[in-house]
């Protein structure tokens, strides 16, 4: 029996330990020279295990692999108790209902090889005199189609191309528009080659570090420096992060990056700290692409659940991602072959300031006062494919939680003849980006005070004159109780200044009311697509800004960590009876935010210069001294998006 010793149940994977759950799978006849490990991560214990562990307890380790068997596209789901070398759980996955593992690095090079021997795909080059050791194919995840049906419980990816004239040139600037090629990756050959017709490539520059295309860099900055000279403010043991008042550990998982435990805040008051939230992560995220051409209408990628983002997290650099004093931490997690593979720098840990918190000038007192905002900075970058991500997540001083995404990098291309184009922002001449949206659910399991919790739908309302408004001045707020998972599918409204306050009805403030977090939306567009269409079906969850659903382990945005398969969101499957507020009962909230692209943006050639996508809007959780809520009981574990 192996001593697999751990301070807490969430401390961070070791190298060790994946090369023993590696062993043990080994062991157990699960490896062949073919398989592959897709996903594998720390089987978190339960919410009520993890509350009531205390230090000095023995923790049992357990891990969670998603095997496939490149050979003949099997996938299996394996739970292994490093504790006691052994397989706790298995269970055979159907393609066709349970989706696909999410896609492998092999395989990107997988689809490129087989077009290199495809007669129809060569022929499609030819016809548009393009050289084929001159043309990069970008391998993008197939979605799920009716019109398709051969492809039901296989692993197919798509393949656009894209003209590379150089080793250093960026070929999203030359896009090879009309075509589309159609891969089974499982046996390496091309299903189908869509070929509408030759359209001309566009031919601008698109290296947006050659300063014959961008022109010298700027030097009129001058030097801004960020010291702290007694050091950081934050201590990082293990992976426990504590910040003036505030205290979490912090995750890190190769499908959703950076996860939040434990968060929780100290009443000096009271003496001890007080928790809000057990687990805050962004679960998944979808682009769905407007374009309706044969060779395009299918673009529709999941990000998380299909690319997987916390593997693809970049270096930090200091002065480039992150400046001032930075803590940089690794992550640990396992490769195709299950073995260990550190992510060096992935996650960086810095403070802010943040202008200012709180001012007054009082003129009967005569006072004069400022207090300054200052913000704790956990964050990561990915790259996935043409885009990179930044996720950052902040905590401020007055009990503030907030999440920002950062989408940056290069928008997907088109090449666009002359005419009108409603689909598609022209960025360049004849280089379009297809009209698109980057969807993001914040799954956020609330632990406010304790485990029962309410959420209330909090609108800004009118008060028409009357006998109680003669002058119609009057407005109030108005409250409803989400008091079941059917009813509780909201839609933010700007109009009406609506948020969501999750409160606790055990627990009252010092006014006598339940204490709470506000959740403040943004109020972006939710999916644009047809409610009919396959991509609502596989991303339910982007059909709504807030989802409160009972609490179920692992419940994620279109399911655990694969390719969703058709209307298998979890977060579409609810029940209009049960309430999502019961005593004792745990819930789950889900948070969507929408950072559309309806016009040019990324960094694209527009105008001669390259463009920067501007920052994703945010999502903010406030605490709410005076929240008034009606009596319920019950509340939100995150949901799943």
């Amino acid at each position: 029996m192996a001593d697999h010793t751990t301070a807490h149940p969430l401390d961070a994977l070791t190298a060790e330990e994946i090369d023993t759950a590696r062993g043990v799978l080994d062991t157990a006849g699960y490896i062949t020279p073919t398989t592959r490990f897709a996903h594998l991560s720390l089987a978190e214990p339960a919410k009520a295990e993890l509350l009531a562990h205390r230090a000095g307890d023995p923790v049992e380790r357990r891990v969670r692999a998603l095997l496939l068997e490149t050979a003949d596209g099997r996938s299996r789901e394996v739970v292994v108790s490093l504790t006691h070398r052994r397989i706790d759980t298995e269970r055979i996955l159907d393609p066709a209902a349970d989706g696909q593992p999410p896609v492998l690095v092999e395989e990107f090079e997988a689809v490129e090889k087989a077009l290199a021997d495809d007669a129809r795909w060569l022929r499609a080059l030819d016809e548009r005199g393009l050289d084929p050791a001159q043309v990069r194919v970008a391998p993008l995840s197939a979605g799920v189609y009716d019109d398709f049906p051969e492809e039901r419980g296989r692993r197919i990816l798509r393949g656009l191309a894209f003209v590379q004239r150089h080793d250093g040139d960026h070929a999203w600037a030359h896009p090879v528009d009309g075509l589309v090629a159609h891969v089974d990756v499982t046996t390496g050959k091309v299903d189908r080659v869509i070929d509408l017709g030759p359209v001309a490539v566009p031919t601008e520059n698109g290296n947006y570090d050659d300063p014959a295309v961008t022109g010298p860099h700027r030097t009129s900055l001058r030097p801004l420096e960020i010291t702290q000279p007694e050091g950081p403010g934050f201590t990082l043991d293990g992976n426990l992060l504590t910040w003036e008042n505030w205290s979490l550990r912090v995750g890190f998982d190769a499908r959703e990056g950076l996860i939040l435990h434990g968060l929780a805040f100290h009443d000096r008051e009271q003496g001890r700290d007080r928790p809000i939230v057990h687990r805050a992560s962004i679960a998944e995220m979808v682009v769905p692409y407007g374009d309706p051409s044969p060779v395009r209408s299918w673009q529709n990628y999941f990000d998380t659940g299909e690319y997987m983002v916390g593997r693809f997290a970049n270096a930090l650099e200091l002065g480039c991602d992150c400046l001032g004093e930075i803590t940089y931490m690794d992550a640990v997690v396992a490769d195709e072959h299950g073995r260990p593979s550190t992510l060096p720098n992935a996650v960086c840990l810095h403070e802010e300031d943040h202008g200012v918190l709180w001012k007054h000038t009082d003129d009967w007192a005569d006072s004069a006062e400022t207090r300054r905002q200052r913000r704790m900075v956990l964050s990561f970058f990915t790259t996935v494919g043409n885009y990179d991500y930044g996720f950052y997540w902040y905590l401020y001083l007055d009990g503030t939680i907030e999440f920002e995404a950062k989408a940056t990098g290069i928008v997907f291309t088109s090449a666009v003849p002359e005419g009108e184009h409603p689909h598609t922002a022209e960025v360049a001449p004849g280089l379009g980006a297809p009209l698109h949206q980057h969807l993001f659910c914040a799954r956020l399991d609330m632990n406010l005070d304790g485990t029962t919790h309410r959420v209330e739908e909090v609108d800004a309302a009118r008060v028409p004159i009357g006998p109680d408004n003669p002058r119609g001045n009057a407005f109030t707020q108005k409250r409803t109780v989400l008091a079941s998972e059917h009813g509780a599918r909201r839609d933010a409204d700007a109009s009406v200044d609506r948020a969501w306050h999750v409160s606790n009805p055990e627990v009252l403030n010092r006014v006598g009311r339940p204490v709470a977090y506000a959740l403040q939306p943004e109020g972006k567009p939710t999916l644009l697509a047809d409610p009919a269409s396959s991509i609502a079906s596989r991303a339910a969850f982007a059909t709504r800004h807030l989802w409160v659903t009972a609490q179920r382990r692992r419940a994620l945005p279109g399911g655990r960590p694969r390719q969703p398969a058709p209307g298998r969101c979890r977060s579409a499957r609810l029940h209009r009876g049960r309430p999502p507020h019961r005593r004792g009962r745990r819930h789950a909230v889900a948070h969507l935010r929408d950072d559309s692209r309806p016009a040019a943006g990324g960094l694209a050639r527009h105008a001669g210069r390259p463009h920067r996508v501007p920052a994703a809007p945010r999502r903010v959780l406030r605490p709410q001294p005076h929240a008034r809520c009606a009596a319920l009981t019950g509340l939100p574990r995150v949901l799943r998006g």
